[in-house]
């Protein structure tokens, strides 16, 4: 994630990429060097140095609030990579701390950059499927591969496997795209896994504000890898092939595939996005506040599956309103 950080960065106009910071000195250098940027083994000695506007913040999900702490603290804005956080509680601490320190902090939510994401919220918006009432979302990749960092699957410190890793993807994208908070979870997670102690798969039924039904399947075993999520509303349905195809039937019954117009490089709309909202003020639908929302769902999964019941999803404040 760093390296597409730094290539936005690189062409990027309206800000300069100023250091790089790894515990390995030859990645932070090899990165450094195409544009000229400093190198340092610590961050909060390069934070110090640079004085920089913004951080970015590529970690480990177990250092995500430390580090996010530390440069808020220092100043920065803050723009994380998802999740934004190991639990809720982590995620209220982290809000806390941009609203003190009168900076921004946004979390990487690529879902709503995708041309074909954007194209199915507003379809779904402007009311052409008649009253949404149901989404299924299937999200099938092998997880534990050799090349996966053993972190990845040490719940201790990325937070859990499959539902915090790829289904952060999948709750934000039902959230945003159907424009309405998750609000009650239903789970069953497997264990199946041939390394770490995260689940591997999961069967995940919610409930949101405006009373659609959500139903998400992930599966981290060796599977066929799929990723596709429907929209059914009472005129019509959409159907999201990974987040570059996007079809649509209705009175026919048949699927036709939607012209999305001009895409973009998802990154690079991120960051401009990004920018904009420290500009105006901001913040919009990646806010701290929003990616608290998605790990409330999370954390609900989890106790979903721990206690065998039905689980109202806690957020703190109460939930944010979807833009």
């Amino acid at each position: 994630m760093a390296h597409d950080h730094a290539r936005v960065l690189r062409l990027d106009t309206r800000a300069e990429l100023a250091g790089i910071a790894d515990i390995d000195y030859k990645k932070a250098q090899s990165l450094a060097s195409d544009s000229g940027a400093a190198a340092y083994t610590d961050y909060k000695t390069m934070v110090n140095e640079l004085q920089p506007d913004i951080a970015i913040i590529t970690l480990p999900h177990y250092l995500h609030k430390t580090a996010a702490i530390d440069c808020m603290e220092r100043g920065c804005h803050v723009l994380m990579e998802k999740p934004m956080a190991l639990n809720t509680d982590e995620c209220v601490e982290m809000n806390i701390a941009a609203d003190k320190h009168g900076v921004y902090l946004a979390v990487g939510q690529l879902q709503h950059h995708y041309a074909a994401n954007r194209k199915a919220k507003a379809i779904i918006a402007s009311g052409q499927l008649g009253k949404l009432v149901s989404i299924f979302e299937r999200r099938h990749h092998p997880y534990f591969l050799p090349q996966r960092p053993d972190w990845f699957l040490d719940k201790s410190k990325s937070g859990g496997g499959v539902v915090i890793n790829l289904g952060s993807h999948c709750i934000d994208k039902l959230q945003w795209i159907g424009g309405s908070p998750i609000m009650k979870v239903m789970a069953h997670l497997t264990y199946y896994g041939t390394r770490g102690n995260v689940e591997g798969g999961g069967s995940l039924l919610m409930q949101t504000a405006a009373g659609v039904s959500a139903m998400i399947s992930l599966c981290g075993y060796n599977n066929v890898t799929v990723n596709e999520t429907e929209f059914i509303g009472t005129e019509g349905q959409l159907k999201l092939v990974g987040s570059h195809s996007l079809w649509i039937a209705g009175e026919d019954r048949t699927y036709t595939q939607v012209d999305l117009g001009e895409t973009v490089d998802v990154f690079e709309a991120q960051w401009s996005a990004f920018l904009d909202d420290i500009e105006r003020g901001g913040p919009t639908d990646n806010s701290g506040e929003y990616g608290q929302s998605v790990c409330a769902v999370i954390d609900a999964i989890y106790r979903s599956d721990a206690t065998g019941t039905e689980q109202d999803v806690i957020s703190v404040p109460s939930p944010v309103p979807i833009v």
